[in-house]
């Protein structure tokens, strides 16, 4: 992570905040100003109260999720080559000179949204071994940080971590986990990742650097961890034992209320002497980058299993409820057979599912949306499934049904829709125009 930040920095590629900032509430509104005109990561380099810097929206960018997988293709189609390499086992190493034992309080204590109940850990990368295999898992889950022995924790119901916390807690044992903060990217990017219950994100974050992931043990649980990583809160999920968690500002908009959630008693907290503190404002791009990453590899890789054609790349915008598919149309009808297989890929994000063309921007939601206004009926391109249930936290159902539109050119017609340009107009650079 150190390195990837640096690669940035040389590159002009971060906003750099020197002058002191708060970390209630000051830090996530200049974080979320920053997004709304930039991709770009923020350095925060003071943050009152802590001696740690803070990094965020580092990996708020598609384009650097594409770099970082060492290619320049659609996504999901770079992702699916990368998992096809030979896998590339961890391997253990020494204890790296310079780590250090300091409290929960010595780091950044961020407060987010208005009504969030108090600091939170939110770009923690959780580590645990399956209770039986031992396969290790990597996952995100929020953590609140109630003092320097106690983190609360929710553990959403689909995610392994879930499963490995209810079969220790089934034996009346705690779970040892590790929450990484700045592990190397290609852990992050795993985390996201969704694999199945017995495959292991070390062997994918492997194969995502080309190279053996060095792991080091922990110094108070029984796992080890990637030697690279920033600070790394090692301790255990204790087993029968809930306590009040929240509200919390969470990626879908709007608040989780209080609720009684899990209780991680914090062991020990390892830092590099130098550390760099990751922050995450959830909801935000870089949240949501990592979200779709699971989501539309999946929604990708369905497709292909069932052997669609004309598959082109997929993204989730403007939100991951929105699932966008991009193809090469091959025959009438084309888009609503890719249409109904990606709403049965992903039984909780793929509220809606838009198919359009290879001329369509998928990450830009405008384009998308032109794309179904101006190319056929709006009465007759669009598909309601009602009564499907949704969003496994839906207690509501609110997140029922689903929506499928047709945003692709009629088929056979695509000389009468042919897109406008402008030669010339994308190499334009205004600096060699404008006077001021």
């Amino acid at each position: 992570m150190r390195r990837y930040l640096d690669t940035l920095l040389a590159q002009n590629r971060v906003r750099v905040v020197d002058r002191e900032v708060s970390g209630r509430f000051e830090l996530a509104a200049v974080t979320q100003r920053s997004q709304r005109e930039s991709d770009a990561a923020l350095l925060f380099r003071h943050v009152a109260g802590s001696r740690y810097p803070v990094m965020t929206n580092i990996f708020g960018s598609r384009p650097r999720l594409t770099e970082l997988l060492g290619g320049n293709k659609s996504f999901c189609r770079r992702w699916t080559e990368v998992m096809a390499t030979p896998v590339v086992p961890p391997v253990d190493v020494a204890e790296p000179d310079g780590l250090q034992e300091i409290r929960l309080s010595d780091l950044p204590q961020i407060t987010y949204f208005e009504l969030d109940a108090g600091p939170y850990l939110t770009a923690g990368v959780f580590l645990a071994n399956e209770p039986n295999s031992n396969v290790p898992n990597l996952s995100f889950h929020r953590a609140q940080i109630i003092s320097d022995s106690e983190l609360r924790i929710r553990l959403g119901g689909p995610h392994h971590l879930t499963l490995y916390q209810a079969q220790a807690e089934a034996r009346g044992q705690a779970l040892e986990c590790a929450i990484m903060l700045g592990p190397p990217p290609e852990l992050l990017l795993a985390a996201a990742a969704s694999i199945p219950y017995d495959e292991s994100e070390l062997e994918v974050a492997g194969r995502l650097a080309a190279r053996p992931i060095p792991m080091r043990r922990c110094r108070t649980i029984g796992l080890s961890v990637p030697a690279e990583t920033e600070i790394v809160i090692e301790g255990r999920i204790l087993p029968n034992v809930r306590r009040p968690e929240g509200p919390f500002g969470e990626f879908l908009g709007t608040y989780v209320p209080v609720g009684d959630n899990h209780v991680f008693e914090v062991s020990a907290v390892i830092a590099r002497r130098d550390a760099i503190y990751h922050a995450l404002v959830c909801g935000s791009p870089e949240d949501l980058r990592l979200i779709e990453l699971s989501v539309a590899t999946r929604v990708y890789q369905a497709l292909l299993a069932a052997n669609q054609r004309g598959i082109i790349d997929v993204a989730c915008v403007p939100n991951v409820l929105s699932t966008v598919v991009q193809i090469e149309q091959m025959y009438d009808g084309h888009a609503k057979q890719v249409m109904l297989t990606a709403m049965g890929a992903n039984h909780d994000y793929n509220k809606s599912v838009l198919v359009v063309d290879e001329d369509v921007d998928i990450n830009d939601f405008n384009d998308v949306w032109w794309a179904y206004l101006t190319r056929g009926r709006a009465d007759q391109r669009a598909l309601i499934i009602p009564d499907v249930p949704g969003f496994y936290r839906d207690p509501h159902k609110d997140f029922w049904g689903r929506l499928g539109i047709d945003a692709t050119v009629p088929f056979g017609r695509k000389a009468e829709f042919l897109r406008k340009r402008i030669p010339g107009a994308d190499a334009v650079n205004l600096a060699d125009y404008l006077t001021c």
